[in-house]
């Protein structure tokens, strides 16, 4: 069983690479495309990029819990599949786009598709143990640890070929994986374990209103909704950021996310599984989210290129807390349900990611543009650093009560 177990993961681990391998392929020159269709400057181009964001998130969110409740009922594998074939349509979109407002439709096509996250934490929960399952919740941090090591590159050497040529690539890679996971990937969800498919629980208030029975659920939602809002000040800021402030091109940009994917898969795929064994979730997750905060306040006072790469450690290290964070929701819910609550994250997820670009890139915008009242284009950082620190005492106030009781 234990082999079994093991071999599950490893699969979903590699789903999940190549499916982020082509995720990271095209973040480098996003930035360039958006520029040369909209004709505008980088500090400009961050608000149109806010806006497809905005876009793939608010329909990921409407998605993503009847996505989990679907793999509740029909299993993981199919629907994993399903969103693999429709990501490799989407950057297909993208590669063809003549102009900015096709790039809307791709984004559409993938956040309607977009569950090999849900599923593929709803899969990691399926085959764990309670003693394992923050450590096998790492894995999907190894697995964005190491796509962002190999995909940022690719796209950057890529983009000196054109800025349409990293999509073409990433389609590739996601139908690839799509062919991989139809002859390797085993299903994970006994029938026994699943449930009749619910539209009043499909839909991300209900979900989250059904999940409120179990005790730490909601304060726990709360504390990862800003984590994932914080997180927007790198995931949608990073490349206008640096571009603007250090006068970075797209090789550039993919060095500094390839050294990020380096710390963090070194982090979540083998710190993780040594140290919150030994801390426990609860107080690694204490201090990840006190790390994260840290090194995004760090960012947000870089004056220099080196000290960008420098105050990558502390933000790597607090990679600690997401794992956690994932294992002790985890622990709250029963197996046929464990689709939902990872459908009801994802939808929190894509809540923040329709908030998150908007706020960071606009934020970015106010304090950058020419006629900025004070040039603090770092303010996204620094507010960043206000929501990690905000979590962190969200979770405790959540979790200190219920481990006294």
């Amino acid at each position: 069983m234990a082999s079994n177990r093991n071999a599950a993961v490893g699969f979903i681990f590699i789903t999940l690479l190549i499916d982020v391998i082509g995720f990271g392929i095209i973040i480098p020159v996003m930035p360039t495309l958006i520029s040369e269709l909209k004709g505008v400057d980088i500090s400009t181009a961050s608000k149109y990029g806010s806006l497809l964001m905005f876009a793939y998130a608010s329909v990921q969110f409407i998605f993503a819990p009847i996505i989990g409740n679907l793999s509740d009922k029909y299993g993981r594998r199919p629907v994993l599949l399903f969103s693999l074939f429709c990501f490799g349509i989407d950057y297909i979109f993208l590669a063809l786009a003549p102009t900015y407002g096709w790039l809307f439709v791709g984004r559409i096509i993938a956040g309607i598709s977009g569950a090999s996250m849900t599923t593929g934490a709803a899969y990691i929960a399926d085959v764990s143990s309670p003693e394992n399952r923050a450590k096998n919740f790492g894995m999907i941090g190894a697995a964005f640890g190491l796509g962002f090591i190999i995909g940022p590159m690719i796209g950057g050497l890529l983009g000196g070929l054109g800025p349409r040529i990293p999509f073409y690539a990433a389609a590739i890679l996601a139908l690839l994986n799509w062919v991989y996971g139809y002859f390797v990937l085993p299903e994970s969800l006994a029938k026994e374990n699943r449930r009749a498919f619910e539209w009043k629980r499909a839909n991300p208030v209900g979900a989250l209103m059904h999940l409120k029975k179990y005790p730490a659920i909601t304060g726990l939602a709360v504390s990862i909704f800003l984590v994932y809002v914080a997180a927007h000040a790198i995931m949608s800021n990073w490349s206008y950021f640096t571009m603007y402030r250090f006068n970075w091109d797209e090789r550039m940009v993919g060095i500094s996310l390839t050294a990020v994917g380096v710390l963090v898969a070194t982090v979540q795929g083998g710190l993780t599984r040594v140290i919150n064994p030994k801390l426990g979730n609860e107080k690694s997750l204490y201090i990840g989210l006190s790390l994260y905060a840290v090194g995004m306040l760090l960012f947000g006072l870089a004056s220099q290129t080196w000290m960008m790469f420098v105050f990558l450690v502390p933000y790597c290290l607090g990679g600690i807390a997401q794992p956690a964070l994932q294992a002790v929701m985890a622990g709250h819910v029963p197996k046929n349900v464990q689709g939902e609550l990872q459908g009801t994250v994802t939808s929190l997820m894509s809540l923040a990611a329709i908030i998150g670009p908007l706020l960071m890139n606009n934020l970015f915008f106010y304090f950058s543009h020419d006629q900025a009242p004070v040039h603090l284009p770092g303010a996204p950082f620094l507010l960043a650093s206000v929501l990690m620190t905000a979590s962190a005492i969200i979770a405790y106030k959540t979790l200190h009560p219920h481990k006294k009781a």
